[in-house]
């Protein structure tokens, strides 16, 4: 068991982590942080506009950023981007930062849950399946890094998935409370 205060989520687009995250924090009584819509209101920007201005690197600046500061909070589910687990730093923080459910969902899944999604730059190519096997093949291993538990949410409904992890966390997470002083309750 990994004690922590926080629950973070972490997988490839489409998996799930921000709906089944925002489940998970109304279950334990905690609050939900989106990373990704995090870093468009501190920009500003949705995130097709920042990758369209800066580029995927400006934007995993800016993510690397916003996730080192959100991960110095106690007591929040955070559904982190897809890519969050690229940067060895973030990474790190991650691990020490929180319990780490890597949500797997497999590319030909993805493939179909993001048929109509065209907000993913990512994705604004021709071939979107080579995308996503790419994609896999280079962030399986960091999401496997990562994680304390490994989940896959293919088959499921989000409230399904929601409420299986949520009991395989009740027996896998020793939560932690928040430090008293730190602002957040749980």
């Amino acid at each position: 068991m990994n004690p922590a205060s926080n629950l973070i989520l972490v997988g490839p687009m489409g998996a799930g982590k921000s709906c089944i995250g925002r489940r998970l924090a109304e279950r334990f009584g905690m609050r939900l942080v989106d990373a990704d819509q995090e870093v468009e209101r501190r920009t500003g920007a949705p995130i097709p506009t920042i990758f369209q201005c800066e580029g995927e690197s400006g934007f995993r600046a800016r993510e690397r950023t916003t996730l080192a500061e959100l991960l110095e909070q106690d007591g929040i589910v955070l559904a982190t981007g897809g890519g969050a687990v690229l940067d060895p730093q973030t990474r790190e923080r991650l691990r020490t930062r929180g319990f780490v459910v890597h949500l797997h969902l497999a590319p030909l899944q993805q493939l179909q849950r993001l048929a109509r999604d065209r907000t993913r730059p990512l994705l604004a190519r021709p071939d979107r399946e080579a995308v996503l096997n790419e994609l896999a093949e280079l962030r399986d291993p960091l999401y496997a890094e990562v994680a304390d538990l490994r989940y896959d949410t293919g088959r499921l409904t989000a409230a399904a998935a929601t409420d299986h992890l949520a009991d395989l966390l009740d027996t896998r997470w020793q939560r932690t409370h928040a430090p008293a002083g730190s602002g957040v309750s749980t």
